[in-house]
């Protein structure tokens, strides 16, 4: 009995142990992939938004002066790429913090994006789910900071 006992506790802290190691939701994982968000806006990559955004993808931009989906984010990575153009120079992350509970992150920071002519700042707030292992990025504000405030 004692010998069954102890088969199962180890049989289930390895189960929990192998599904804790597999996740993507830690916070090293996060930032890596919100780094590689900067760079997919910095240099279009239409596949890592078509394999990264979640279906249901919103993205407000600043005072909702524009609301993207995934659809739209997509496509405009597509033209960009195709015309092997792009009018941002420069994309800085700093201070980047992640808050992670259960299967949800809330990624939030500062980004200075440089499009000419002079740099815009902006507070950004992302959330990624994991669905199915899979970290996904459903949802992004950003709002400019004024120059006076920053």
């Amino acid at each position: 009995m004692r010998a069954s006992i102890l088969l199962f506790l180890l049989v289930f802290s390895s189960y929990f142990i192998a599904s804790a190691q597999t996740t993507c939701m830690t916070e090293e994982n996060i930032k890596l992939l919100d780094a590689k968000w900067e760079e997919a806006n910095l240099h279009p990559d239409p596949d890592f938004f078509e394999s990264t955004l979640g279906e249901e993808f919103v993205w407000v931009h600043n005072h909702v002066s524009m609301v993207d989906s995934k659809g739209t984010v997509v496509e405009g990575a597509k033209k960009k790429k195709a015309a092997g153009t792009s009018n941002t120079r420069s994309r800085v992350q700093r201070d980047v913090k992640v808050a992670i509970t259960g299967n949800t992150a809330v990624v939030t920071g500062i980004t200075v994006v440089d499009r000419g002519p002079e740099p815009t700042t902006y507070h950004f707030m992302r959330t990624y789910v994991e669905i199915g292992g899979k970290c996904l990025l459903i949802g992004n504000h950003t709002m400019a900071i004024p120059k006076e405030e920053l």
